[in-house]
Formats: structure tokens, C-alpha cells, sequence
């Protein structure tokens, strides 16, 4: 029975668990070791029990006890999950939340948000796979299918190093962590068309080498010599070179030039993927240098383990610009074995992780360390502009990074930095360097008896910062690209658009379409810039109501800014836009440089704003008088520009199955009310009621902004933009028709706004008459009328009077931090056009963005239903433009044609 309980306890899984706390530990052959909050440990002895139990760290090999009370124990529900997370304080983040603990067990096609770029931007993606990525992984990761805006932004088409997962389009693929991952709902319906997900985890059947994936990177830019030559390419691999650690780090690249002669291959053991052997190359790392720079612009390294231990006292030989430790006996210990790989076989190469807190350091840094994580060691250097300066050196310290080429001393020693940051008794940022050659003075990555990165013994060097140059063998990067710059310089002279003084009016209908649709078309986006060329693209394309902002009286003499900024609008956007269809990106540039200078607002050129924020400043900086005036109750009237909609208490739209029968409906309908739906008509009428509030005069143009809050959480499943707003009874001072009778009304009742019984969701006048009669009745007995004014003379009879209504002229709708328009391009139903300024790329982080119009003739359709009608539409039938469309609008458009003229 004894040896039946010791092979079940055998068999229990070893528990794992995630370090609370910052801490420090010793190693009697490494000495000092820091390990960080949220490093992973998973128990050694099963056997041993007590409040200090044997760990092994999963994120530097590191192996022995740990006190208890700074470790969390994490579910095994959980293990993988965490595993796969290579941030340690998004792991505490994810343990703490209860909810995470469903996201293994989400149904294939969830809908889902994703983390996507530098920026950790949010993009729509569906769950296709939830599994390891490599055989003998634990980890788990989610595969996506990014979609929407995000299509094409992917890694992949499914596949994973040559194994695939799950099928989908060519660059529409991403394998990422449970931190990067959220669950994404758009309508209440959405669940019922998610499909089960398939639980059978399909692992790879190629063979993987136990620490191959962890040396796969994918990336950085990098250069070296190679045949008296300096060549350039992309780092495709980096790691020891198998059955030789002892030999170094090896880094294999694809070249920008066919001078290479590697097929990714060594002694028949494939290390990477090379397209062509004439573009592979394989060298030491100590010959590489960081070249042009990219998203990703340090190489990650490990270098290779430590074979003996040296003595941290420098000998008198030093250079003089090394730091000098106390002298202290050597430390008198065995040679270190050989180091177990640092990370788990099967786990793609991790994330950098930030440094401990103790240090002082910005938590957003990263570490790199040669094989272990130490102490702090950010990206970059803090700046030492003014000691670079002191020291004759251009760029020396303030743009060098861990994994930069330096040299020291003169004459020069070479090699590259592994670690930067702070060590006690020194005022200022240290460097520690691993040679090129050895050093009497040099150590093994250690000070103090301090670890701060692994290097061969007697190749480790720590020096202040400042001291330290740049490489003068090899050219200096690339700096990064002024992007707010680069649109006025000769890189954008094939995008460029003409200027046009003389005003063109918008065309429309099938000149409109032959004129805009296509790419390259619209305005061109740059740098964060789609708020604005949706909103200036839905005012201007087709409509000529917002026109009179183009030609509003300035002063150029003391009113400079004005003049300039309108003069840029009308002859370098609108009226180009209207005869050429395009505007280049440089345009735009100028007029946010404008908006930029008038606000002393730092974003207008690069940041991401709102068409609201937008307009206001636009309309402000061009002086002109706002478009709307609403008076609430008996006060003064009220000047803005847009109006925020409000939405009214969700009641139950009523019901009636015979409306439109699903077998008649040209759109898929669902059996019952299946979407939350309101009218612009709707929201309007409840804003202006609900507020008190009236148009003082009927506004030529009027933009309403849908109600919403924050950009995950929506009113509506959809808002449908009412084609013809009705705005009679919105007016002040203004002939109103009674609800019953059609005879002047004369009263107003908030109260009857929501009864059933009288047109419920509509605005209630009544006539004197008419208002005794409904509120004689015992359930209106408690309402309170309001008494309206009657302009002119007493009037009798019916009220024959024409309705005062606006057209719809435009939609900009959001969708993941983008910004798109739909513009009506004539007077058909399907005279429809849509616009995404960024709709696809050409080139990478110094390319060109390329817009796209296209008619979309099919949401026609969905404008002409009622509520009732769209709230019964089968959400999934729902086709791209049209979503977008009904559920995504942030801005609708009316204007009155007639009315525009008149301004």
C-alpha cells in the first residue's frame, strides 16, 4: 500500500509558483542574484518540506530555496498560461484577475482585442488556436486571425516555424501571450454564433532542438564586414552554434545584397530559414553592429556560460578608466558546470523583461543580461548630451544601448556593452562590457562579487558611461526618422499633390465615383493623422455646405494665422481633393502644423485626436461663427460647433412580427429583437427634450456626435442614421403643428414622450383644445404641460406648414483607434462611397500609407429600415461596410442645401 501512495505522490505534477517580491539570494559559486517580481519558479523536491522550499527559476535557471512567503502559488490551470508570459509583472497582473482563468477555455472564433505594434494598440481578431507552439512546450499561446483595420499587420498565415496551427489569409496570423489577449463582445447576439472550439491541441511533428526555438529572433537590423566589404541585413537567428556554447555567440542574418553564402544551416542541424544561400551570412556576434534602425532596434543575446570563476580584484594593470572594486581576497571556488539552457525548450525567444525595482530604474526598461537576469540594465543610456560634448565625442553615451560596439581607453579597447545601470558609491551610469580580448584587469561579469552579466573570464570590463564611444570601425546607425519632417521632404515627391486656387464645387453621383474611387485616392494618412483626413474628406468631398468656413472674412495683415490656415484648406486640400480626387499627406502636415502652433499643443503633428477636438480648433483658428445656436429654456442662446447626442432610457422597441415578415425581407432578419438599435431621428429628439433645450435657427450644417463612453463600451449595438432628420419641432420661436389635430399647438408635454398610447417615442404638442383632453385622462393626470410660444398673430384652423428637415451627408465611423468616413455621393439609395486613408501600406516604417476609395452601394439598404426593422437583423448578415457603418459611427453629417446657400 506504501508503494502504491509513493507512485501516486510521484506522479503529482511539481507546483509552480510566481516571486512576490523583489529579492536578492546567494549562490556560493555565482555569488549575488537578483531575481525579480514575477520570475517564475516551479518545485525541485517534492519530498522536502518547509517555509524555504527547492525552486528552480524558470527565468535564469537559478536553482535554490526561496522563502515561502514571497512566492504565490499559481494554479495549474494557470501554468501555461503564465509560461508563455514573458513580462513578470503582466504575469502578476494576470494571476490577480479571476476572469483570465476562462481564457484557455474560449470557443474557436472568439471575438477577441489583440495588442498589436509598439504601442500595445488594440486591433479586432477572432481565436483560431489556443496550444503550445512547439512540441514538448508547455506554454500556451492563442492564435489569432486579426481582422478589420489590423488585417495584414500579422505575422504569419497560420503557421508557426514551418508547423501550422490553423489557416487564414497571408499576414493576418499572430501567436501571442494570454497578457496581450481580452475578450471582445459587439452585439448580444454574438455569442450564439460562436462555434464550439475544438479542444484537441495540434502540436508540431518536426523536430525541434532543445534550445532552438529560444534563438529564433526576428528583427533587429544589424551590420558587419564580410569579405572586405561591410554588408546589411536582418537578424534571422542568434545563438550558440550547436555542440559548440563554448565557441561564442554566432548571429545568422538575411542580407540586403547576394554577397552571403550560408543556407541557415550548421553541420546538418537547420538553425533558421534563409530564402537564397547568396543572402545568408553566419558570423560572430563581436563582428556585429547595430545598422539601420527598426522596431525593434537591440539584439537580444545570451552569450555563452561561464567556464571558471576569476578573482574580482583587478590586478595594478588596469586601465585607468575601468572601475576599481576594493581589494578583497578572491573568491576560491570550483569551476561552474556547464549551464542548463535559460529557457524551457519550445518557447519562442521572450519579450524583454524590465528591470527590478530597487534599482531605480523606469520600469518600462528593458534588461538584457548574458544568459541571466541581473540587476537593472535599460535599453538605452540616460542622456549625457553635455558630457558627450565635454568629451569631444559626437553621440558618445547618450545613444548608446546594451549590445552597442564601443570602444574604451586610448589606445582603444573594443567591445559591446551587456549591461548598463547603476552600482553603489558610483554618482552616474556604468557600462559593463565584454572585450574583445582579454584583460588581466577583466573579470567575468561580476563586481563586487556581484553578477551583473556572464562574459569569458578576464573579458569583463565595468566603466562609467560617459567614457565609452561608439565603435569607430564600423559606420553609426542610422538615427530614427523625423516622420513630422519627412513629409515635406523629397520622399514624398511621387505622392504629391497639386495646388488649385481656383474654387471647384463638389460633383456628385457618378462623377463623384468616377472621380474618387480607386487607390491613392482621398486624402492620404500620416502619422496618426486619420481623424483628420476622415473629417475633412466627409465635410468637402460631395457637400458643399460647410463651405463657408473656405471663404469666411480674415485679415491677413493682423490676422496671419487665419488667413494662412484657410488659404492651405481651400487651395492646398478641398479644392484639390474635388478636381484630382487626391491630397498628399504633406498637405495635411501643414495645416496640423498650423493647428499645432495656434494651440501650443505638442500632438496636433503625431499623436492620435478626435474629429472633435479637431473641428473645434479648426473652426476656432479659422475664426469662423460657430454653427449652431440652442437656447435651453429661457436663457441665452448657446454657440458651439457639434452637439453631443444623448441616449434615452433603453426601453423595449415594440414588437410586431408582422412589420416585415423575415420570408419578404431582402436582409436576413432573426425571429425576435436581437440588437439594441436608435435612430439619430430618436437620440436627437430625446437629447433636445430631455435637456430642454431648442434650435434658436435651423443650422445649415449640423454634426452630431453618437453617444458613447470610453472606446470598449457602446450604447447601441447599432445607431442608424436617419436619412432625413426632422427638425420642425427642435425650433424656437416657430409655427409647431398639434400631435393630434394639426392645429397650432400651443403646449408641450415631457411627460407624454413615452406613453404608449400616443405615437410613444415622439415629441407630444398639443393645442389648447387637445392638451384638456389628453390629460383629462387619469394616467396623465400628474403630467405637467409646459406652455410654448406663438409667434405672430392668434392662428385658427389646421396648420398646413412644410417640415423643416436636414439631409444626411456623411458618417465617420471609429473602429480600434481608426478613423474611416462614408460619404453619400448623390441622390440614390446606393449612392454611397467609403474612405480609409490608411487603407494599405507600401514600404515599412519609412513608407507611405495609401488610400482607398470604393463604392459601397449595399448599406443603402439598412439606411432605408426602421428601428424596429434593423434591431431584427441577423447581426452575422451583416456584410464589412455596413457594420462599420451602423455600429461604429462616431460623427453623423446633415446639412440644409437650401439653407447653405443662403450662408
Amino acid at each position: 500500500m506504501s508503494g502504491a501512495h509513493e507512485q501516486i505522490r510521484k506522479r503529482r505534477p511539481p507546483k509552480t509558483f510566481l516571486i512576490s517580491t523583489d529579492i536578492k539570494v546567494r549562490d556560493q559559486l555565482e555569488g549575488t542574484i537578483s531575481l525579480q517580481r514575477g520570475f517564475i519558479c516551479q518545485e525541485q523536491d517534492l519530498d522536502k518540506k518547509g517555509d524555504s522550499p527547492w525552486v528552480k527559476v524558470l527565468d535564469n535557471d537559478f536553482m535554490g530555496k526561496i522563502e515561502r512567503r514571497v512566492l504565490i502559488d499559481v494554479p495549474t490551470d494557470l501554468t501555461g498560461l503564465l509560461e508563455a508570459v514573458r513580462d513578470p509583472e503582466a504575469r502578476l497582473k494576470l494571476l490577480s484577475k479571476k476572469q483570465n482563468t476562462q481564457l484557455a477555455s474560449l470557443p474557436s472564433d472568439s471575438p477577441l482585442w489583440v495588442q498589436i505594434g509598439q504601442q500595445d494598440e488594440l486591433a479586432e481578431a477572432e481565436l483560431k488556436y489556443i496550444g503550445p507552439l512547439t512540441r514538448g512546450s508547455s506554454a500556451v499561446y492563442f492564435g489569432v486571425q486579426l481582422k478589420g483595420s489590423a488585417v495584414g499587420r500579422g505575422k504569419s498565415n497560420g503557421t508557426y516555424k514551418g508547423q501550422r496551427l490553423f489557416t487564414c489569409p497571408e499576414a493576418c496570423a499572430l501567436f501571442v501571450p494570454a497578457s496581450h489577449i481580452r475578450p471582445r463582445q459587439w452585439s448580444s447576439s454574438s455569442e450564439g454564433h460562436q462555434r464550439p472550439r475544438e479542444r484537441e491541441h495540434r502540436s508540431s511533428n518536426g523536430h525541434h532542438s532543445s534550445n532552438g526555438p529560444q534563438n529564433h529572433v526576428r528583427g533587429p537590423r544589424v551590420c558587419f564586414p564580410l569579405d572586405d566589404k561591410v554588408c546589411a541585413g536582418e537578424v534571422v537567428f542568434c545563438g550558440p552554434l550547436p555542440g559548440r556554447a563554448s565557441s561564442g555567440m554566432y548571429v545568422g542574418a538575411i542580407l540586403d545584397t547576394p554577397d552571403g553564402s550560408w543556407d541557415g544551416t550548421y553541420k546538418g542541424e537547420k538553425l533558421c530559414h534563409i530564402p537564397s544561400v547568396l543572402y545568408g551570412a553566419l558570423v560572430s556576434v563581436n563582428k556585429v553592429s547595430l545598422g539601420k534602425k527598426s522596431s525593434r532596434t537591440v539584439l537580444k543575446v545570451a552569450l555563452p556560460p561561464v567556464t571558471k570563476s576569476v578573482p574580482v580584484s583587478p590586478p595594478a594593470s588596469a586601465p585607468k578608466i575601468a572601475l576599481m572594486p576594493p581589494i578583497k581576497p578572491a573568491l576560491k571556488s570550483p569551476p561552474l558546470p556547464l549551464p542548463k539552457p535559460a529557457q524551457k525548450p519550445g518557447l519562442p525567444p521572450p519579450p524583454p523583461l524590465p528591470p527590478p525595482k530597487p534599482q531605480g530604474l523606469t520600469a518600462g526598461q528593458q534588461q538584457h543580461t548574458n544568459g541571466t537576469h541581473g540587476p537593472a540594465s535599460p535599453l538605452r543610456a540616460p542622456g549625457n548630451g553635455d558630457d558627450a560634448a565635454e568629451n569631444g565625442e559626437a553621440g558618445s553615451g547618450s545613444n548608446l544601448e546594451v549590445g552597442s560596439m564601443v570602444e574604451v581607453n586610448d589606445p582603444p579597447l573594443f567591445g559591446v556593452i551587456r549591461w548598463i545601470g547603476w552600482i553603489n558609491g558610483i554618482s552616474e551610469p556604468v557600462a559593463g562590457i565584454e572585450l574583445e580580448q582579454e584583460l588581466s584587469a577583466g573579470t567575468d561579469g561580476s563586481y563586487l562579487g556581484e553578477r551583473h552579466f556572464r562574459c569569458p573570464a578576464n573579458k569583463g570590463l565595468f566603466v562609467k558611461l560617459r567614457n565609452c564611444r561608439r565603435d569607430s570601425r564600423f559606420p553609426a546607425p542610422e538615427m530614427p526618422v523625423n516622420q513630422v519632417e519627412r513629409c515635406n521632404s523629397i520622399a514624398f515627391a511621387e505622392w504629391g499633390s497639386e495646388r488649385v486656387e481656383e474654387h471647384t464645387p463638389p460633383v456628385e453621383g457618378d462623377e463623384a465615383r468616377e472621380l474618387y474611387q480607386g487607390w491613392k485616392k482621398g486624402i492620404q494618412g500620416h502619422l496618426n493623422s486619420c481623424y483628420l483626413d476622415a473629417t475633412l474628406f466627409s465635410l468637402f468631398s460631395c457637400c458643399s455646405s460647410a463651405d463657408c468656413v473656405l471663404f469666411w472674412p480674415t485679415d491677413p495683415k493682423t490676422d496671419q494665422s487665419s488667413s494662412q490656415a484657410q488659404d492651405l484648406l481651400r487651395c492646398d486640400i478641398v479644392n484639390p481633393l474635388r478636381r484630382y480626387g487626391y491630397v498628399c499627406a504633406s498637405k495635411t502636415m501643414a495645416l496640423r502644423r498650423l493647428l499645432e502652433a495656434a494651440n501650443s499643443d505638442m500632438g496636433f503633428t503625431n499623436q492620435e485626436k478626435d474629429p472633435e477636438e479637431f473641428l473645434n480648433k479648426l473652426f476656432q483658428l479659422l475664426r469662423v461663427e460657430p454653427l449652431l445656436k440652442i437656447r435651453s429654456m429661457s436663457q441665452q442662446p448657446q454657440e458651439c460647433h457639434l452637439y453631443q447626442l444623448f441616449p434615452p432610457a433603453l426601453t423595449p422597441s415594440p414588437s410586431s412580427p408582422e412589420a416585415l415578415s423575415p420570408v419578404n425581407s431582402p436582409i436576413p432578419l432573426s425571429s425576435a429583437s436581437s440588437m439594441r438599435v436608435a435612430s439619430v431621428q430618436t437620440l436627437l429628439e430625446s437629447s433636445f427634450l430631455h435637456s430642454g433645450l431648442k434650435f434658436v435657427e435651423a443650422p445649415s450644417c449640423l454634426l452630431l456626435l453618437m453617444p458613447r463612453f470610453g472606446k470598449d463600451f457602446k450604447m447601441f449595438d447599432a445607431i442608424l442614421p436617419t436619412l432625413s432628420l426632422d427638425i420642425t419641432d427642435l425650433l424656437d420661436d416657430t409655427l409647431r403643428q398639434c400631435t393630434i389635430c394639426q392645429a397650432v399647438a400651443e403646449w408641450e408635454c415631457l411627460q407624454c414622450y413615452d406613453d404608449v398610447d400616443i405615437t410613444p417615442g415622439h415629441l407630444k404638442q398639443y393645442c389648447k383644445t387637445c392638451n384638456v383632453q389628453v390629460h383629462s385622462h387619469r394616467k396623465r393626470a400628474s403630467h405637467s404641460p409646459v406652455k410654448i410660444a406663438v409667434p405672430g398673430e392668434q392662428w385658427t384652423g389646421p396648420l398646413h406648414c412644410t417640415r423643416q428637415r436636414m439631409s444626411l451627408f456623411a458618417v465617420t465611423c471609429i473602429e480600434t483607434s481608426h478613423y474611416v468616413s462614408f460619404v453619400k455621393n448623390g441622390p440614390l439609395d446606393t449612392d454611397w462611397l467609403f474612405f480609409d486613408s490608411m487603407a494599405d501600406r507600401e514600404g515599412g516604417e519609412n513608407g507611405f500609407n495609401i488610400p482607398q476609395v470604393k463604392a459601397c452601394p449595399e448599406v443603402g439598404r439598412y439606411l432605408s429600415l426602421s428601428e424596429e426593422e434593423l434591431s431584427r437583423v441577423d447581426p452575422s448578415s451583416l456584410r464589412e461596410a455596413a457594420r462599420r457603418l451602423l455600429c461604429d459611427s462616431y460623427m453623423c453629417l446633415y446639412h440644409s442645401p437650401e439653407l447653405s446657400l443662403y450662408k
